[in-house]
Parts: structure tokens; sequence; C-alpha cells
């Protein structure tokens, strides 16, 4: 089903909406290019290839635009909307409210971190750049060439960071300059060519010249353009070593808490406040480590079995196509969709997430792709329950569901980390159940994971929140008897360098259990899974306040199965 625009539409609280969408989605091309297959359906004809900006006078212009189109919104008469026009209204509000939260701390944004900056993301997304006719193509050689001049502007923005005292430690800083280093290593056989040849090859409407002069530009742009602007950047980097004043969490800078509680606030979509999210958290992995140890003393060979757990081998499209059946008892059936697993470059391996998926656009997305380390061991559970957690029934399963719902379009394009990270963690956890083990078995694992989990959300708010150094750390790990120092480093580290990074994860799974708990307290013998979950994603990505406020519109008990 492809999401009705209603660029026509009489209603001024739609075109309002339209409006709003087209300016952002256009905002920089690969937004565009992965948000929307055919923009001119939306009435986006002619944009300028760019990147984005950094600059002082475009972060300027961002804030202005978000007091703006706050000031436009409010000027509705809520009450007056339809319930859709109603949930929209308030996910934006909440949204536009949240950035600008922050707006005055712009200098406390990061815009490389190891794993989710700009440097370790936009490599796959030129990857991942689909050429769906040879316009595509001609944009794409663009922005390649535009690669320098963007990093310049992270540059400069690194540097402001630093003349501010905001820089990051040392330790950051040389993980970037490795990761830069590891990205720029072959420059003959690089990636960045090896899959736009094949992405040409694949062209049927260009002939063998036009292929031949695109893959010789493209090598030309990569050798020329993209892999200095990394080599320049770990440049960069190398001379601001030493700039950073602190090496432990956000709440040492001062507006780090502040800032920090707009990145927790942004990252989970949770009204709580900090002191009442470390409780809860907490509550939560006791709760966990209850249960586990009454199934341990219900079932003492649980305590082996834990530990030997192997699955059969299998190739990532057999176990996404065995989790899409086995789902079906819990959740809606999905559309008709086709996906790739490719394995994520050996250069970046290191510093990539184990898996991800690659968002598909709003009105195509039948074809979708997850990326997977290529030394996971496909015999283990992990792997078993990455695959869900990026495949069905999570990410790619919660975007093409709530892209069938029909919503507004601009709904996609508010950023709500806790609950497109958190049902994936969520489903991840029932995934368990899918994968043919003992019941108590798969009950015990997930327990065992979602309080492991907890460990790096309460690490994540003691340090950026409580100021723990690596000692208070390493003390708050010994009493869950993990001790070992190098790895302990790493997780403290991690964590400095992406603040709220696992509270998205963890959080968000914690919210979506709430509200599944409150479901069956409310609905009774009306309850089912299916009709649970079909209303989470028909609500879409949003704060978990508005959820739960409109849960009970979109809660249909005829959803399940009879």
């Amino acid at each position: 089903m492809q999401t009705d625009f209603v660029a026509g539409s009489t209603s001024s609280f739609d075109t309002f909406l339209d409006d709003f969408f087209r300016a952002e989605v256009s905002s920089n091309t690969i937004n565009l290019h992965f948000s929307l297959s055919h923009p001119e359906n939306y009435g986006i004809t002619e944009t300028p290839i760019t990147l984005g900006s950094l600059s002082e006078e475009a972060l300027a212009a961002s804030h202005a635009s978000l007091e703006n189109t706050l000031a436009a919104l409010e000027k509705y008469d809520r009450a007056a909307l339809p319930p859709s026009g109603q949930l929209t209204y308030d996910v934006l509000q909440d949204y536009l409210k949240t950035e600008l939260s922050a707006s005055h701390l712009t200098l406390y944004d990061e815009p490389l971190r190891p794993t989710t900056g700009i440097q370790s993301q936009l490599p796959v997304l030129y990857e991942e750049y689909r050429f769906r006719q040879p316009a595509d193509v001609d944009d794409y050689l663009a922005l390649l060439a535009l690669t320098g001049d963007y990093f310049d502007q992270i540059i400069r923005f690194e540097q402001q960071k630093a003349q501010s005292g905001l820089f990051m430690s040392d330790y950051a800083c040389n993980t970037l300059i490795s990761q830069c280093s590891a990205f720029t290593a072959n420059s003959e056989q690089h990636y960045l060519i090896q899959t736009f040849d094949h992405k040409i090859d694949a062209m049927s409407e260009l002939t063998d010249e036009q292929k031949t002069l695109y893959k010789e530009k493209n090598a030309a742009l990569v050798r020329e353009h993209v892999l200095p602007a990394y080599t320049h950047l770990a440049a960069a980097l190398t001379e601001l070593l030493g700039s950073g004043k602190n090496d432990m969490g956000l709440c040492y800078f001062a507006d780090g808490k502040d800032y920090y509680r707009y990145l927790v606030c942004h990252n989970t979509g949770s009204a709580s406040d900090l002191p009442a999210l470390q409780d809860r958290i907490l509550e939560k992995r006791q709760s966990d480590l209850q249960q586990a140890a009454a199934l341990l003393s219900e079932n003492p060979q649980l305590k082996a079995s834990q530990t030997t757990v192997r699955l059969p081998a299998a190739d990532p499209i057999a176990t996404l196509n065995g989790l899409q059946e086995a789902m079906r008892a819990n959740f809606p059936a999905p559309p008709e969709t086709t996906f790739t697993v490719s394995s994520i470059d050996e250069c970046m391996e290191d510093y990539m997430a184990p898996a991800f998926y690659i968002t598909s656009p709003i009105d195509d997305y039948a074809q979708n792709s997850i990326f997977i380390n290529a030394s996971t061991d496909t015999s283990s559970l992990r792997y078993f329950t990455t695959l869900a957690h990026e495949g069905f029934p999570g990410h790619l399963y919660q975007t093409v569901m709530s892209y069938e719902a029909g919503l507004h379009p601009v709904r996609f394009l508010l950023n709500y980390p806790g609950y497109v990270e958190g049902w994936a963690t969520y489903v991840e956890m029932i995934s368990y159940h899918y994968a043919g083990l003992d019941d108590d078995l798969a009950s015990l694992l997930s327990l065992n994971q979602s309080a492991l989990l907890s460990l790096y959300a309460s690490t994540d708010l003691g340090i950026h929140y409580d100021g723990w150094s690596f000692s208070d750390t390493t003390a708050f790990w010994k009493d869950f008897g993990i001790t070992d120092q190098t790895a302990l480093r790493e997780i403290y580290e991690l964590i400095v360098e992406e603040p709220a990074h696992y509270l998205k994860y963890y959080v968000g799974y914690m919210e979506f259990v709430d509200l599944k708990e409150k479901a069956q307290e409310t609905y009774g013998s009306a309850y089912s899974d299916i009709a649970f979950h079909k209303a989470l994603l028909s609500i879409g990505p949003a704060p978990f306040s508005i959820i739960e406020t409109y849960l009970d519109d979109y809660y249909l008990p005829d959803a399940a199965p009879q």
C-alpha cells in the first residue's frame, strides 16, 4: 500500500504538513533519496545536490525553522482535527519542543561518534545508495565530489568545540583516527569502487560504454575526494589531540547535565525524569534476576543448558523466512516484501554495529537491506536473535507495517529512537521463543539478556548523570560477577563516546513491556498479542506517553485471531 499524499487536500492542516514534509525531506540529497523513490509524486521536482550543512548560519536557520514550525502548528485548533490529525499534531508538537529544548546547546552535539557518527554512517549510505535510474548515478557522483567540503565543515565544528572546551577525550579521538585510517587503507580495491561497479553492471538501461565511463568517474571521485576527505579528517583530529578537557561523563561539562537530559528524552521517548528512570531500570533488573533464579531453582539443569545452546547453522534468508512464520502467532502478518542480507565490509567491522537495517523508502518498501558482520557465528543464538532484531519482527517488519498504516509521511521524518530500537529489542526478547528451544530455557536466556542490557543502561546514567569514574563503573559490574578490566574499559569508553546510546534500546524495550502489562490488565480476556502489536504499529513511532494516550483508540479486539 502506498501512503496517500494529501497535497491536494482542502484541509489547511494537511497542506501545512505537506509543506513541512517537502521542506524537511529535501533538506539534503541523501535524506531525500533514502526517504522517497519518486519525489515527483510528492511535489518535489528540482532540489540542489547537498550533504547538508553544519555552518553556524545553517544551524541558526534550523533553529528558526523549528520555532516557526511550532508557532504555525499551534495556530491550528487541535480539537477540530480528526483523531489521526490529532495524533500527528501531538507527535509533531512533542518533536519540535524536544529539539528546541536543546537548541542553545548546539556545541554539545557530536557529529563524530565511533558507531553512530557521520564518518561511520556515510560509507554505508554511499554503499547502499540505490540506482533506480541513470539520474540517481549522476546525483550520487555529485555527492561524492562534495564529501571533502562537508568534512571540512565537520572539522570546523570540532575546532569550535575545542575552543569552547567541549572537545572529545583523546581515547575517543584516537578511535576515530584509527577508523579513518582503516577506511582509507585499500584505495585500489576499495569497497565503494567494487559495490558501485556491481550496481552499474546491473543497470540494463546503460550501454557498455556508459557503464565504463561511470565506473571510471566513480573510481576517480572515491580516490580523489572521498578517501582524501577521511585522510584530512584524521589529520585534523590528530592536531586536536589534547584539546579535550573531560574524559568522563557529560555531567562534568558546564551544561552537560541539561544536554544529557535532552539526549535521554530524545533517545528514549520516555516521560520519566532521570532519577525515576534509574529506579525503573533497577526494579526491572531485580525482577528479571528473581524470575531467572526461580527458573533455575525449579529446573537446575538449565544452568548447564544455557551455556551450550547451539542452533543448526542457517543462511540469513532462511532464518528470516523462518522467523516470519514463527511470529504469526503473536504479530499481524506482514505485507509482501523482499530483502537482501549483505556483509559489512571488513575494514568497518570493528567499528560498526554487529548488524543493521537500512530503512526503505516511504513509497517503495518492497525491497529492504540488512547488513550483518561476516564473522558472526551462524549457529549461535545471538545470530538468530540479531536477525530477529533487524528483520522480523524487528526493524524491517516495524518499518513496513508503520508505512502500511497510512500515516502522514511527515511522521517518518520525526526521529523516535526509543520506539524504533525499543521495539526491536522488545521483539528480540520474544524471539528466544522462536528458536526451537525448551520454553523455560528460552525464558531464562531472554531474562539474562534483559538483565545484561540493564547493566549498560544503568552505567550510561551512572557515567553521564551521576559522574561515575572508571573505578565506580568496575565496582558496579563487579557486583554482577563481571571483572574483566579490558572489557570494562571498552564499555566505559564506548558509553562516554556514545551518551544515551544504550538507553534507546533498554528504556524503549522497558516502555513496551510496561505498555503490554497495562494492556493485559485493561483488556483482560479481550487482550491478544496480535491486537496489541497491531495498535502499536498503527500508532507508529512516537513518545510513549502519546502512545499510551492513543492505545485505546487503536486497540481493536477483532484484530485478534478467532
